[in-house]
């Protein structure tokens, strides 16, 4: 299988699932636009994703000090205590500041179950500067746009995927619900990122520090699905990749591990909605497709 061939960015956040995740933007951006005289000094009741266009900025965080400059980001973590001034540069420093949050299953602060480095030169920059641009020109509206809330998710996928280190240590948070919920957003996403692993399911239940009954009944509550079903449902959607290249259903089968193309089709049935030979009808179509539980 060709490892996170669907995903948008290779990162810690690249398998999992979408319904695990909330992100909220506090405002709109702020349209950064500093000269020499430039000076803050304050604390944010949320995180703050900094992206610098031109120019720097120079920050202390405690005993710390950053220095951002064009294409990178600087995160600054909810409940710091941050100064900035303009960095030793020719350039007014410019770009934007977005207030957010990003929490896991609507309970967990998910940044603070993560090890980052502060300041990262965000990958593809000349890709993501046009964008950053258009973000920033949204700065001042009344209320923050669906639109706003995908530009920024690029731009935060693009940060953790360079500033990522590590997940915070199990015996930090062990018992408490943050490190339940991370423990079934990691085991979601190891089984996303390979289902056609045949010993990945009992990998991963066997990894959890967690009696597998009580771990299950969680991992439904949160996903909608017990861990074996939803790896079927991961199943399926690499099955619809490959119909979608033109493989046959019995070929397709056959790679997933069924051995009776049949009994195949009725997973893919429950699953799609659809029969895996009509799946190529309805996909020219363009009819869309239901998750069926």
């Amino acid at each position: 299988m060709e490892k996170n061939e669907h995903s948008l960015l290779p990162g810690p956040l690249s398998d999992v699932p979408p319904q695990a995740l909330a992100l909220w933007l506090a405002r709109t951006p702020i349209r950064m636009q500093h000269g020499p005289a430039w000076r803050i000094d304050k604390i944010n009741p949320v995180h703050d994703l900094v992206v610098c266009l031109s120019g720097g900025g120079s920050y202390r965080i405690g005993q710390e000090a950053f220095e951002v400059r064009a294409g990178e980001a600087f995160l600054i973590r909810r409940g710091e205590r941050f100064r900035g001034v303009i960095a030793d540069t020719p350039e007014n420093y410019t770009g934007f500041a977005q207030h957010f949050s990003l929490e896991l299953f609507g309970r967990t602060d998910l940044l603070s179950q993560m090890r980052l480095r502060r300041v990262a030169r965000l990958p593809d920059w000349p890709a993501l500067e046009p964008l950053a641009i258009i973000h920033r020109s949204g700065a001042g509206a009344s209320a923050t746009t669906l639109a706003q809330h995908h530009q920024f998710m690029l731009f935060l996928l693009a940060y953790l995927q360079v500033a990522f280190e590590g997940w915070q240590s199990e015996e930090a948070l062990l018992g408490s619900q943050d490190q339940l919920s991370l423990q079934i957003m990691l085991a979601a996403s190891h089984l996303s990122s390979d289902p056609l692993d045949r010993q990945v399911l009992e990998r991963v239940m066997a990894e959890v520090p967690y009696n597998a009954d009580y771990f299950r009944r969680a991992f439904r509550e949160r996903i909608g699905f017990t861990p074996q079903k939803y790896l079927e449902l991961k199943k399926m959607e690499y099955a619809v990749h490959r119909l979608g290249k033109g493989q046959t259903v019995k070929e397709t089968a056959a790679e997933l591990g069924y051995s009776d193309p049949y009994f195949f089709s009725r997973m893919f049935r429950q699953y799609i909605g659809a029969s895996p030979s009509s799946y190529r009808l309805k996909r020219s179509t363009g009819r869309p497709f239901d998750y069926v539980e």
